[in-house]
C-alpha cells in the first residue's frame, strides 16, 4: 500500500512520532486557520519587530532651490513685504493721505506768502491801508469825473461844441498815456544803482507795476517812454526795454502824487528791500516839477477797428 502525503509513517516501538515536514504542517495549518502562508509569514515578521510600529522621524526643512542655507529673518521680510499686494482699501486710504498732505503743503506755502505783512511794523501797516483808501479815492474821483462828463454833455445847450471839448480833453490824456505827447507834472525821480549788475529785468518790471498801482500817470526810464505794450528783457549786465539797451544807473522819470508814489516803493516786502538784496543802491526823491519828454510813435492798428457806428 502506498503512502500518501497526509500519512505519517508508523513510529516505532519506543520513539515518538516525529514532527511533520514543514510544507506539510504549513498546508495544513493553512487549511484549518483559513490563513494563507504568506499573510501568516507577515504577522510573524510584525510581531518579532514589536508590538507598536515606530514612529517616523521628522522630515529636514527644505530649503528654497538654489539657496545653499535656510533663509535669514531679513530675507523671509523682504520676501513678504514683495512684491507689495495692495488691495483696494490701502489705494484709497493713500489717495486721501496724498490729498491731505497737498492741502496742508499750500496752507503753509499761503502761510509764508503772508509772513512779511505778518512781521511788518504797526507804521507801515497803516501806510499799506493808507494807500489802499487814496487807491479807492482815485478809483471814486475818476468815476465821479466821467459822469459829470456825462451830465454836462447832456444838459449843454449845444451840445456838439461840448462834445468837441471833451473830444479833445480826451485825446489829450490819450496821448499821454500812450506816449504821443510829452507830459509835465510833480512826482518823483527814482535812481537804481547797480554796481553789480544783480538787477534784471523782472526786477524793473515789478517797480513799474508798483508805480502803476499807486497812480503814476507817465513814466519814463532813461530815454524810453514806458506805455501799455512795453517789455524788458534782459541783455547781459544790461536791460532792453522795448529793444533799446538800458545800462545802470537806471533813472525812473514819474509824474503822480508823490504822497502816494513814495510809501508804495517803501512798504515792507516792496520793491525797494527787493532791490536792496540784490546789493543794489535805491534813491527816491520827490519834485516839484518832473518833465516826460520821450515820445512813443502812434501807431494804427492793423486789424482792430472803432466799434462805434
Amino acid at each position: 500500500m502506498s503512502e500518501t502525503p497526509d500519512e505519517r509513517p508508523p513510529a516505532r516501538p519506543g520513539e515518538l512520532p516525529g514532527p511533520l515536514p514543514e510544507e506539510q504542517t504549513g498546508e495544513r495549518t493553512g487549511e484549518q486557520s483559513g490563513v494563507r502562508p504568506a499573510e501568516r509569514a507577515g504577522g510573524r515578521d510584525e510581531r518579532r519587530s514589536g508590538e507598536q510600529p515606530a514612529e517616523p522621524l521628522p522630515a529636514a526643512p527644505r530649503t528654497p532651490e538654489g539657496s545653499g542655507a535656510q533663509l535669514t529673518g531679513r530675507q523671509r521680510l523682504v520676501k513678504g513685504l514683495w512684491p507689495p499686494r495692495v488691495t483696494r482699501a490701502q489705494l484709497i486710504v493713500a489717495l486721501l493721505l496724498f490729498v491731505l498732505g497737498l492741502g496742508l503743503a499750500i496752507q503753509v506755502r499761503s502761510h509764508n506768502d503772508s509772513s512779511a505783512l505778518r512781521g511788518a511794523r504797526q507804521e507801515d501797516l497803516v501806510r499799506i491801508l493808507d494807500e489802499l483808501d487814496d487807491r479807492t479815492q482815485r478809483l471814486e474821483d475818476e468815476k465821479q469825473s466821467l459822469e459829470g462828463q456825462r451830465t454836462e454833455l447832456e444838459n449843454s445847450s449845444d451840445q456838439a461844441e461840448e462834445a468837441r471839448k471833451q473830444t479833445v480833453e480826451k485825446e489829450r490824456q490819450l496821448g499821454i498815456l500812450a506816449g504821443t505827447v510829452a507830459a509835465q507834472g510833480p512826482g518823483i525821480t527814482v535812481t537804481v544803482k547797480d554796481p553789480e549788475h544783480r538787477v534784471k529785468a523782472d526786477m524793473l518790471l515789478d517797480t513799474i507795476q508798483e508805480l502803476r498801482a499807486a497812480g503814476a500817470e507817465a513814466i519814463q526810464i532813461g530815454d524810453v517812454r514806458v506805455v501799455a505794450s512795453t517789455y524788458l528783457t534782459d541783455a547781459g549786465k544790461s536791460v532792453r526795454i522795448d529793444g533799446q539797451k538800458v545800462d545802470a544807473p537806471f533813472r525812473f522819470k514819474v509824474i503822480g502824487k508823490s504822497q502816494d508814489l513814495t510809501p508804495a516803493l517803501s512798504i515792507p516786502g516792496g520793491v525797494v528791500q527787493t532791490l536792496e538784496k540784490e546789493q543794489a543802491t535805491v534813491v527816491v526823491q520827490e519834485e516839484k516839477k518832473i518833465v516826460v519828454d520821450a515820445l512813443r510813435p502812434a501807431k494804427t492798428p492793423d486789424y482792430a477797428q472803432s466799434s462805434s457806428r
